[in-house]
Parts: C-alpha cells; sequence; structure tokens
C-alpha cells in the first residue's frame, strides 16, 4: 500500500503560514505541523523551501487573479468604478483578517528580493502579469473620457499596485484600515479623478 500524499496539505497549510510568520518565520517544521504531515513530506514534493515559496506564490496569485477577475470582468460597472471595486474586495479580506494579514506578494517582494533570485524573478513576472487587467481597465476608462490620458495605462497601474501594497503595509503596522481608506480616497480625487 503507497504512503498518503501530503503534498496539498503542506501547500494549503504552508500558504497560511507564510502569510502569519513571512518567508523566515515560517519554518518547515511549522508548516508540516500545520499541515497534519510528517517532516519528511516536504522534502518528498519539494527539492527546497525557496521551491516551495514559488508554489505557494502562485497559489496566492491565482486567487488574487480571481479576485481581479471578478471585480474588473463586471461588465455591469463602469471601467472606474471596476477599479473601485478591486480596492474594496481586497479591503474587505484584509477586514475579515483584523488588519494583521497583509499581502504575500508584497510581504515577498520586501522580503526575499535580495535573498532569492528565483524569487526576485517570480516576483518580477506576477506584477508584470498583475499589472495587464488593470493596464486594460484604465485604458478603457481613459477611452470612455473617465479618466485622463496624461500617463499610460500601463504607467497608472504600475502606480496603482505599487501604491496599494504600499497602503497595505502600513495597514499591517497601523492595525486598521485608514492607510487604506486614505489611499482610495486620495486616488480617486487625484490620478484617477473622474473627468465627466
Amino acid at each position: 500500500m503507497s504512503k498518503p500524499s501530503y503534498r496539498e496539505e503542506i501547500l494549503d497549510a504552508g500558504l497560511q503560514v507564510m502569510l502569519r510568520a513571512g518567508y523566515e518565520g515560517a519554518s518547515v517544521r511549522d508548516i508540516c505541523a500545520a499541515a497534519g504531515a510528517p517532516h519528511g513530506s516536504f522534502t518528498n514534493h519539494f527539492r527546497s523551501k525557496e521551491a516551495f515559496a514559488c508554489e505557494v506564490l502562485e497559489r496566492y496569485f491565482a486567487h488574487t487573479q480571481a479576485l481581479v477577475k471578478q471585480a474588473l470582468g463586471d461588465g455591469t460597472l463602469t471601467p472606474r468604478q471596476r477599479l473601485t471595486r478591486y480596492l474594496d474586495i481586497i479591503s474587505d479580506v484584509l477586514a475579515a483578517e483584523h488588519w494583521q494579514r497583509g499581502c504575500l506578494i508584497g510581504d515577498f517582494s520586501a522580503e526575499t528580493a535580495r535573498q532569492s533570485e528565483v524569487l526576485r524573478e517570480r516576483l518580477q513576472n506576477i506584477f508584470h502579469a498583475w499589472r495587464e487587467p488593470f493596464a486594460a481597465c484604465i485604458g478603457e476608462a481613459q477611452a470612455a473620457g473617465e479618466i485622463d490620458p496624461a500617463f499610460t495605462p500601463v504607467e497608472l497601474a504600475e502606480f496603482l499596485l505599487a501604491s496599494w501594497e504600499g497602503a497595505i503595509l502600513r495597514m499591517k503596522v497601523e492595525r486598521g484600515p485608514a492607510a487604506l481608506e486614505r489611499f482610495k480616497r486620495i486616488v480617486f480625487q487625484t490620478v484617477f479623478k473622474e473627468l465627466r
């Protein structure tokens, strides 16, 4: 009889542990304990903690992309409203975690980019993929006369995501929504100000 595979359980647990403790703070022992898996199961499925973290990032980003699609794919809203909707959805997710959990993409960017070239490259690819639907939505908003076309959609998408990640980091420090609400209020009254 073959041994049970704990691969999925380890990935699920690893995501939760890394969201809570970060890359450095998440030990393989803690991850296996949270998964209810023997320590040897980790090395059976993942060649290193770095390789494991890449898979955890993929899992997290797939969930993030689903939230992006939910907000930016809502044809009942104007493009500008869709951008607001995305930030509101993420704010609700962060509120459910009592403002203690941030974004794994942002957390890993701050923590691992200097230590791991593999993770740095993967994060760079994630940011490029992440900005595309936002750039498309912003381009649609500019074409509809909703947002000033002074900057390219890609530049604005980069600005939106980078600034939002900064607001999330500040939110974690303050353990409250003030930084997120301030960002949304200011960005939609300035950079993404409605033209009509």
